[in-house]
């Protein structure tokens, strides 16, 4: 999968409000360090273990550099931003029974807003798996020769 490179100067969506959220008790907000155990364990028990490794950096950075989206205290989704390499985004995902309510595009969006705020002039959304969505989505585009990217050495 490749790396992607978003323009954040130049990305009039993050000038909007969230609004793509279809069900308004959803809450977008960053997690809170009491948090990181259940936090980590729900990314466990539905994606990965590398995963878990990415946002644990995350919920421990000040301030936490990961977005959650919540509903009557339940986990539907994350986003990390800015922890496996500076101005990177992900990982992020939605748990499989809250997709296709724009709780993704929340998080994306809320989470490349952030690095915009920290003085990013770019993001770089490593190993993008849904290359046309983040392309419809953010105007990503492809990063040619990126497609092992920061990983190409890492410990399997």
């Amino acid at each position: 999968m490749p790396d992607m490179l978003v323009k954040l100067y130049d990305l009039e969506v993050l000038e909007k409000p969230l609004h793509s959220l279809k069900d308004e008790d959803v809450q977008i907000r960053r997690a809170i360090p009491p948090e990181k155990n259940y936090i980590l364990n729900w990314i466990r028990d539905n994606f990965s273990e590398v995963w878990v490794s990415e946002a644990d950096v995350a919920v421990a950075a000040s301030p936490a550099k990961i977005f959650i989206a919540v509903k009557e205290g339940e986990l539907l989704g994350f986003a990390c931003y800015d922890t496996t390499a500076k101005g990177f985004f992900g990982p992020t995902g939605v748990g499989e029974k809250a997709r296709k309510k724009g709780i993704g595009t929340s998080l994306l969006l809320k989470s490349l807003k952030a690095l915009r705020e920290d003085g990013y002039p770019y993001a770089v959304i490593g190993g993008a798996g849904p290359v046309e969505y983040y392309k419809k989505t953010c105007s990503a585009q492809i990063i040619e020769g990126s497609e092992e990217s920061i990983y190409k050495k890492m410990l399997k």
